[in-house]
């Protein structure tokens, strides 16, 4: 049973807004989601920050949407990492998943850094959302390839709002997440010129996120912090869990979708399928592919 104690610091997001309406902010905590990543995936330490990075990033991101609409952030590199992929919604559930999981650098080469991982890339955000047949699409070559300073130019870029951005993954020397978590304060439309500058110049001096929650700064002190002398008034606060909606059955009715000649190709024997997402591992028998293979010739007739 979780303690008291877990329970008032399990991952969360909050969000607020000044007095005067000029800066609104998110602050979410990640720790336990990250953890439960590196573990669905066993991740190397890379891809550990990198991922970390880019589901927090992505949960910030889903904090401006409404219900279950959601974002998904997919980011393609020529580093070793290659392909890193993000999704999150409205609710607090968010997943993700790299390409290659055990993608590592070689930090004795001279001038290495987290950046290299990805490289030269492309970082496209999808936003499905209510009343619109089509998602929307926007991408940006990537500026860094640390996701911290690519999705805060992605907001100027594509959002046309000019934000300042933390994304903090903490490892200890043992190689083992210590606390993970981020930031994002985003300028009003009626905000004076130059009151985001400030704030992210004053970014650049802020603590980790990481450090505050390890020394058991929770959100809501991490928020005032921030916005700090100004204050600030809480507008909502949600639970964040690394939660993916697979199941057996969605990937049996996916199944259903194949042709006949698709299915005949693997009706003689059963198939374990995974999840991208969250590496979850399903088996369909191959008496249950025989049973789909029926079905569609029978719709056909």
């Amino acid at each position: 049973m979780i303690s008291k104690e877990d329970f008032i610091q399990k991952d969360r997001l909050i969000k607020g807004i000044n007095n005067d309406g000029h800066l609104k902010i998110s602050v979410v905590k990640t720790t336990d989601v990250v953890k439960a990543a590196q573990k669905k995936h066993d991740l190397s330490l890379l891809n550990t920050v990198l991922l970390g990075r880019a589901l927090t990033g992505t949960m910030l991101m889903a904090s401006e949407l409404k219900g279950e609409e959601r974002i998904k952030m997919r980011i393609e590199g020529k580093g070793p990492v290659s392909l890193l992929v993000t999704e999150a919604n409205r609710v607090g559930e968010v997943r993700g998943y790299v390409q290659n999981p055990q993608a590592e650098l070689d930090y004795s080469q001279p001038d290495v850094s987290l950046s290299d991982g990805l490289g030269v890339g492309i970082m496209t955000l999808t936003k499905t959302l209510y009343n619109e047949a089509e998602p929307r699409h926007s991408s940006i070559e990537l500026v860094k390839g640390n996701i911290t300073d690519d999705l805060a130019y992605y907001m100027v870029q594509s959002e046309q709002i000019p934000s300042a951005v933390l994304l903090d993954v903490g490892i200890n020397e043992n190689g083992e997440i210590t606390e993970a978590g981020g930031l994002m304060i985003q300028r009003m439309p009626n905000a004076p010129e130059g009151t985001i500058e400030e704030l992210q110049e004053k970014m650049l001096q802020f603590d980790n996120i990481s450090e505050l929650l390890a020394n058991g700064h929770y959100i809501d002190d991490i928020m005032e912090k921030a916005m700090d002398p100004m204050d600030v008034k809480e507008l909502d606060r949600q639970p964040v869990d690394f939660f993916c909606r697979c199941t057996r059955e969605r990937f049996i009715n996916a199944l259903a979708m194949l042709g006949v000649e698709d299915l005949k190709e693997i009706s003689d024997e059963g198939q374990e399928l995974v999840c991208h997402f969250c590496n979850e591992h399903y088996n369909v028998t191959q008496e249950e592919i025989e049973d789909l293979l029926v079905q569609t010739k029978a719709k056909m007739n």
